[in-house]
Parts: structure tokens; C-alpha cells; sequence
């Protein structure tokens, strides 16, 4: 970063970005422009003086990162994504929010170049931003953790333009409050503080002192006032660049409070609600324009000075890249293992040997194995090959079984406990009792790269992260969520804790894959099988209590669940009827079908732990395991059946649970709510009757 010295071109170009964030909303005829004229002066420092990054590689390992959490004011990042060169055209700007434009309404990651994160619902860019510098200096331990501070190819900043909206949120506080226990220096956040939101003034709702807030979260707080207390309106970039060079020097992560007036200096405009979230106007852009010195005719005018200067940036990026290749080839010559590392998470690798590492699991009818306990196991076991696999639990480690033990958590070594050694560079994560801000930070790590995070909690309150959930969706991120305690089995604790609809919610989620695995060795497979997908994320709902491990002497072997849904046991001849299962109602499908047998009924048992691997598999072999014709179907699964509908058909039966839990044993609660092999039978009979009628 060098020392900010802006010469006439650059205050051009600032308003130069005013009067096309002006101009875009007004074709448009729709959007946010107040907030992307009063930020210019911000947004340009950043990616003109303070950032590194290369605008000819957005992808660049070296980078610097910038998350726009205000996405609403996507023009703040579009217009300087044009203007220092990453491909995005005058002709973008002209087609904001518009179909297969390059600048819709809100920023999305993979679609456009220089986009590092999806933003729009508040809060989760600033939560996610927390996850990024995590992950960053997760990066730097496992490859280069002997560097000293700075000078590792691996060190970079996090910068977040985040408005009031992102800081009502609760989720930001939740991360920002994590971000303050790890210390998490890498972190520079700028609060635009214009007290203006789509209700107009802020004072109606959000009135705390924000900044002792950050600070008593544990960051460094800082104050830049564009309007000098209220006496004039002056963007005092020398203010603002000491502001960010302080931060660079604290050891904290850095909140910068940086007071503007939305939609400077619009005549009328400034500094109201209607500004934040419509048009100007023709007259108001117009007045605009004259104050800034613009022709007011003229749409979408940039100086070819003002290009010519902004695009220098490509040849500063360059620059800086070429350097940093020397620091890496370096690093590369002194590191030949950690190198080889790198390679293979960048090339989306497998280790040697991680097949082989999966554990299977002895039959055991009797006592059983909690398929939560399984999944620790199985961590446990490939840990030590994939130290690119890491997290933890909202607060419920051991009931989660995120930990992996033979590792550190990931604190700053001070914050250790008796319980938990720390390191600054470990891996085991306590993100307390914030499931949402688990998520998202989650889904930061996993935008940043290269490692894999997974965060655990209880299933019922899935519910407090679905937006995060959501986002790993919509940005196609390969985010583990373990979900533990996932039905009334969980037992006493009663139906605050149980379960009920949130199978089928979670099902409901385009793009994300929820698999429930019938026993231990299922467990292992989902496992193995979840992470070879890169592109989405996974939902691994777990079990409380113990469940059979199944013996496959009898059985389809366990690596069927890999397809998402497999024949698990079948009779001689065509089947009467067909029980589909999930999780721990497998075992209870398999002891209904033996009743059923016993009446000479021919029955199909198919465990389908998966519905969104079993759906991607190819028609024929779904035909296979659940040919059309037999339409006598019951599926068992110990909560709502609304997302069995589809397989069930018109003749088919469902046992399932329409209604909250109780307070009680488990034993108790399957019969007293109907989830037993007698119900499973007789659901049959009735689906073979309702068939039989229908043919």
C-alpha cells in the first residue's frame, strides 16, 4: 500500500462515479444510487490506493479480498470493477439489473470477475468477511507459519464496506464478536455511517454508540468524519488512508466508522431516505451533474483521462503480482512439501491413501452406534490426511462430534482453556452459540480457499442458519453442515429440541444435498462421498441415540448410499410394495418388512439417505430401485412427510410426523407417536389395498 496522493484526475474520477451510479439507477429506473455516490470516495481508495490485487487474475492467491456487505449498492463495486479495468464496459453499467447483464441488482460471485462473495441479505457479507480472515490465517499456518508478520506470500487483508443495515443485523454482531475473540488483525471494516436507511432516518430504530460496541467486542476503533462534525462536507482522503494505516498496525480487527451524506452532494436528494433505494430523477441527476461539473445532457460521460488513469490499476496489479511471484517462487524453492500441499488443495486433490482411511464398522444389533458418534469417527480418521478439513460446533462439540483431538482449537494461545489448547493457526473452531454466524462464516472460509470447513449444531436449529445455508446454495460452495439430534430420538429434552418439518425445509432448498444416513457405515460413505462434491453444499443430518449397525450379510452393502438411495433388501419376484427409509427409521422399515414377509408379502426395503444424490443419478437405475409400476409404496421417516410425496404417489402410505414431539424417552415417544414396525406394516397393506383398487 502506498501513501494516498490524489491528484485532480482522481477526484474526477470519484465524481465521475457518482454521476454514473446516478445515471444507472435512472435507466434502470429502479435501485440504489445514494449510497454509491456518498461511498465513491472509499470505494476508489480502496481498489485505487489501498488494495492489492491484480484486475488481468481476479483470482490470484495473492489477492487482497473486498466484500461489499452493503450489496444493495452494487454500483459501489460495479463502477470501480469498470474503472481499474476487470472487464466489466460501459455497456455493463448501462445494463444494470437487467436479464443476463453482468451488474444485477444485488453482487454475485462467478458472475461477474472481481465479485468475491454474494451479497444482499445484510449482515451476511460482514459475517462472512470474519470467515475469510479465518480462513486466511488458517492459510498461512499450514503453509508458511514460521514468516514473520507481513512477510509471507500468504498475508493479506479482508476489506468490508458495510452500511447500517449490515450492523442491525444481528448476525454481524455475532461475527463481529467472534472476529474480536480471535484477534483477527487482518480484518479492516468500513462502517458507512450516513444514518439514512429505506425508512430515512436511522434514529427511528438504531441509536447505540456503534463504535463502543466494536470496541467492546475487542476491535480497534477508529473515526473518520466527512462531515467535520456537521460545520462542512469534506471527503478527507488523507483522514481515511491514516485511518486504514492504523489498522494495518493494530493487532485487533479494525472498524472504521466513516461518516458521509448519502447521495453527495445531490442538491435535494442528499442525505434522504429516497435516495438510498430510487431514481433520482431526471432533474435531480441533472442538478447533479451541473454541481459536479458534468454536462447534464450527457449519460454515462467518462473522460478518456479519467479511463486512462483508473485503468493503470491493471499495470499496479501486474506489478504487485510479479513481485509477489518472486516471494512465492521463493517460498515454493524453501517448501517443497507445504508447496506440494498447496498444489494439490488448489487442484482439488485427494491425498494418498484417503480411501483406505474411511472406517467401516462391525454389525452390532444390540448396542449399536449413535450415528452422530460414527461421524466423529470417521473425522477422526481421515483427519490427519486432509488438514484442509476443518471446524466445529455452535457450542455443542462433544454433542456434535465435530472435534478432531489430536489437533488445537483455533484461538489466539491466551483464550485457551483447561479444556481446549490453543493456537493461533489450529483447527478445531468454537463459534459459541451463534449457529447463523456459524454459517456464514463457514461460507467464508469456503469463498476464500483453499480448506473446507464443516460447522455443527442440532437440527432444529438449522432454522437459525438457513439464510447462511441458503447462501452456500445459491454460491455453490462446498460447505459441510452437521446436524446432530435429528428427530423426536433425541428424546427429553423435549419439542423445542425435536425436529419436526425441518427435513423437507432443508429438502426445499434448490442446490443444497441433505443425507441422513441409516447406520454407522452409511456414515462413512456420505462422508467420503460429500466431499468429492465441490460445488454444493452438504447437510449431514445425524442421529442422537443409537441405531443398529446393519449386518450386510443379508444386506446391499453400505456403499449404495453413495447413489442416494439403493435397494437396502429385496424378496425373489417382483415386489408387493416398496418401504423407503431414511436414517435411523431404516432399521424399523427392515423389522416391518420381516412382519410382512411373514405373511408371505413380497417387500422391497430401500434405504435413500439422500434424496438429491438419488435424484441425480440416471432414470434407468432410479427405475430400478423404485420401478414406476409398483405403486404400493410407504415411506418411514420420523418427521414431516412432505418431501416424500413425490415417491409416494397417489396409492402410497406415509409414516411420519405431522406434529411437535413430547418430553419423554425415545422408545416411548416412536410408539407413542406411531413410528414402529407395526405401523410400517400396516401402512403397507393399506398402500397394497389402495393399489390393488386403482389397477
Amino acid at each position: 500500500m502506498t501513501f494516498c496522493s490524489w491528484s485532480d484526475t482522481d477526484f474526477r474520477a470519484v465524481d465521475t462515479a457518482r454521476v454514473l451510479a446516478a445515471d444507472a439507477v435512472q435507466k434502470a429506473g429502479h435501485g440504489h444510487p445514494g449510497t454509491a455516490m456518498s461511498l465513491a470516495p472509499a470505494a476508489y481508495y480502496l481498489y485505487q490506493t489501498a488494495m492489492v490485487h491484480d484486475p488481468a487474475d481476479p483470482d490470484w492467491l495473492g489477492r487482497d479480498r473486498f466484500v461489499l456487505s452493503a450489496g444493495h449498492s452494487s454500483l459501489t463495486q460495479y463502477i470501480q470493477l469498470y474503472l481499474a479495468g476487470y472487464g466489466l464496459e460501459l455497456s455493463d453499467l448501462q445494463a444494470l439489473r437487467t436479464w443476463g447483464s453482468l451488474t444485477p441488482g444485488h453482487p454475485e460471485v462467478g458472475h461477474t470477475a472481481g465479485v468475491e462473495i454474494t451479497t444482499g441479505p445484510l449482515g451476511s457479507g460482514l459475517a462472512s468477511a470474519v470467515g475469510m480472515a479465518m480462513a486466511a490465517r488458517r492459510e498461512r499456518g499450514l503453509f508458511d507459519p514460521e514468516a514473520p508478520a507481513g512477510q509471507s506470500p500468504f498475508d493479506h487483508t479482508i476489506y468490508v464496506i458495510a452500511s447500517d443495515g449490515d450492523l442491525e443485523e444481528g448476525v454481524s454482531g455475532e461475527a463481529s464478536s467472534l472476529a474480536g475473540t480471535q484477534r483477527l488483525d487482518n480484518l479492516v471494516v468500513i462502517w458507512d455511517d450516513n444514518r439514512i436507511s429505506i425508512e430515512d432516518d436511522t434514529s427511528i430504530a438504531f441509536t447505540e454508540d456503534v463504535e463502543a460496541r466494536y470496541a467492546a467486542y475487542g476491535w480497534h476503533t477508529q473515526h473518520v468524519d466527512f462531515t467535520q462534525g456537521g460545520s462542512e462536507y469534506r471527503e478527507d482522503i488523507g483522514a481515511l488512508d491514516a485511518a486504514v494505516r492504523a489498522a494495518h498496525e493494530d493487532p485487533r480487527p479494525s472498524f472504521i466508522r466513516l461518516s458521509t451524506i448519502i447521495a453527495w452532494p445531490a442538491p435535494t436528494a442528499q442525505g434522504t431516505g429516497t435516495s438510498h433505494g430510487a431514481a433520482l430523477g431526471a432533474d435531480e441527476v441533472a442538478a447533479t451533474k451541473k454541481v459536479l461539473g458534468f454536462d447534464p445532457e450527457a449519460d454515462f460521460a467518462v473522460g478518456e483521462a479519467v479511463l486512462a488513469h483508473t485503468r493503470r490499476a491493471v499495470d499496479r496489479g501486474r506489478e504487485a503480482h510479479r513481485a509477489w511471484d518472486e516471494r512465492f517462487e521463493a517460498w515454493e524453492s524453501e517448501n517443497p512439501e507445504r508447496a506440494a500441499l498447496l498444489q494439490r488443495l488448489t487442484n482439488h486433490g485427494d491425498p494418498a491413501g484417503l480411501a483406505e482411511a474411511f472406517p467401516t464398522f462391525e454389525p452390532d444389533a444390540q448396542k449399536g452406534i449413535a450415528t452422530r458418534a460414527a461421524s466423529g469417527t470417521v473425522l477422526n480418521a481421515i483427519g490427519e490426511l486432509l488438514p484442509e478439513l476443518w471446524g466445529g460446533s455452535a457450542d455443542l462439540a462433544g454433542s456434535n462430534n465435530t472435534l478432531i483431538k489430536a489437533d488445537e482449537s483455533f484461538l489466539p494461545p491466551d483464550r485457551a482453556t483447561s479444556q481446549f489448547a490453543g493456537s493461533a493457526y489450529g483447527r478445531n473452531l468454537h463459534f459459541g452459540v451463534r449457529e447463523f454466524a456459524a454459517g456464514l462464516v463457514c461460507n467464508g472460509i469456503a469463498l476464500h480457499g483453499p480448506t473446507r470447513p464443516y460447522a455443527g449444531t442440532f437440527l432444529v436449529f438449522s432454522d437459525y442458519q438457513r439464510a447462511a445455508v441458503r447462501l452456500a446454495a445459491l454460491q455453490q460452495l462446498p460447505t459441510i453442515f452437521v446436524w446432530t439430534h435429528d428427530s423426536i430420538g433425541l428424546g427429553e429434552d423435549g419439542p423445542t429440541h425435536q425436529p419436526v418439518e425441518h427435513l423437507s425445509a432443508l429438502r426445499a432448498i434448490p442446490g443444497l444435498d441433505v443425507v441422513r444416513p441409516a447406520d454407522a457405515n452409511e456414515v462413512s460413505v456420505a462422508w467420503q462421498t460429500l466431499l468429492g462434491h465441490r460445488d454444493r453444499p452438504t447437510g449431514l443430518v445425524l442421529t442422537r441415540q443409537a441405531v443398529p449397525v446393519l449386518d450386510r450379510a443379508d444386506l446391499a452393502p453400505a456403499a449404495g448410499a453413495a447413489r442416494g438411495g439403493y435397494v437396502l433388501s429385496d424378496d425373489e419376484g417382483e415386489p408387493e410394495v416398496i418401504i423407503m427409509a431414511s436414517g435411523s427409521e431404516v432399521h424399523i422399515a427392515l423389522e416391518g418388512a420381516r412382519a410382512l414377509r411373514a405373511e408371505g408379502t413380497r417387500v422391497r426395503v430401500v434405504s435413500l439417505p439422500s434424496h438429491e444424490w438419488f435424484d441425480a443419478q440416471d432414470q434407468d437405475y432410479r427405475d430400478e430401485v423404485l420401478p414406476p409400476h409398483i405403486r404400493a409404496r410407504v415411506s418411514v421417516e420420523a418427521g414431516s412427510a412432505m418431501s416424500w410425496h413425490r415417491y409416494l404417489g397417489t396409492e402410497g402410505r406415509a409414516v411420519s410426523l405431522e406434529h411437535f414431539g413430547a418430553s419423554a424417552d425415545y422408545q416411548r415417544l416412536y410408539v407413542e407417536f406411531g413410528i414402529t414396525p407395526d405401523a410400517v406394516a400396516t401402512a403397507a397393506r393399506e398402500s397394497i389395498a389402495a393399489a390393488g383398487a386403482r389397477a
